[in-house]
């Protein structure tokens, strides 16, 4: 099964709830007006892609169908769309990791598939023919060092651990020291996401970006957040209050395959202007894959 067949696999339950939601609207509309446009939005907002952005790509539908003239609600349908596939493509999604070495700071609550996501990136990244080192630095969480050792041993790479309660900003400057006498490429820091706290974890974030910025000063870097699609909302609730302590790069939205609620990728892209770097669509080592906007909304619409 190839990448595309596996992305549209994983959208399934999400496709069949868009659509269905999107179809239903279609099938009792024939006449092109506002109460159709009304309906649209309702169903958008019923297929998790939030009041904010629903609001904006009906907005943008209106204005197309006026401007091109359109009378035919299956090539409405068409241009909704294209103006889905058109938001997600607004920001590029492409990872930054121009230096040896580049650096990834990883954030997220528990339970999101923080450490599964870390793993799958260092697999992804030495598929290429690049030197991945992980870094523990998420050192309060019971057996979150352990996890990630085991990511470690599985993948092959280099690990930087300390014992269970150590100074997480101790565990990025010794890795930063190692990645760099080692020749690593890719450098992927687990972190601790405690935000019940966000004063303990503006610090704690603060405290490992200046350790980075002063021994790796040049590295290209990227902070990504961690979220679980299957919150729907509350995942794009958790992206704007991550923002508020940490100067985010990026999305890594797991689990997307169980839920239906994956038209939340439009809303964190809209609404909080941050790009989707990585999508989980599966259980598989290989099936954390590369965020690419159009192959995700031809996946989002196509049915055969």
């Amino acid at each position: 099964m190839g990448l595309f067949d596996k992305l549209k696999q994983g959208l399934t339950k999400t496709r069949n709830a868009v659509s269905e939601q999107v179809n239903n609207v279609f099938s009792v509309f024939v006449k092109v007006d506002e109460e159709l446009f009304e309906s649209l939005e309702e169903a958008l907002i019923m297929a998790d892609l939030g009041v904010e952005t629903s609001v904006a790509i009906i907005d943008e539908l209106r204005e197309r169908v006026k401007k091109k003239h359109i009378t035919d609600g299956t090539l409405v349908k068409e241009e909704l769309y294209s103006v889905i596939a058109d938001t997600l493509c607004e920001i590029n999604s492409a990872m930054k990791l121009d230096t040896s070495p580049s650096v990834i700071l990883v954030i997220g609550v528990n339970g999101v598939g923080k450490t599964t996501s870390i793993g799958k990136m260092a697999s992804y990244y030495m598929s290429q023919g690049k030197k991945v080192m992980l870094a523990a630095a998420d050192t309060f969480r019971a057996a979150a060092i352990d996890q990630l050792d085991v990511w470690a041993t599985r993948c092959g790479c280099d690990i930087i651990k300390h014992n269970e309660g150590s100074d997480p900003a101790a565990v990025v400057f010794d890795a930063c020291k190692a990645a760099k006498a080692r020749g690593v490429d890719v450098l992927i820091c687990d972190t601790a996401g405690r935000l019940h706290n966000k004063k303990n974890l503006m610090a704690e974030l603060e405290k490992i970006n200046r350790v980075i910025s002063r021994e790796l000063p040049d590295s290209s870097r990227e902070n990504l957040l961690v979220l679980d699609a299957v919150t729907g909302q509350n995942a794009v609730s958790q992206a704007k209050l991550f923002s508020e302590v940490s100067d985010l790069t990026g999305i890594i939205l797991t689990k997307l395959d169980g839920t239906a609620k994956g038209g939340i990728v439009v809303s964190i892209v809209k609404e909080q202007g941050l790009p989707v770097k990585f999508i989980g669509v599966g259980e598989g080592i290989e099936d954390l894959q590369v965020f690419d906007p159009q192959s995700f909304a031809k996946a989002l619409f196509e049915t055969e």
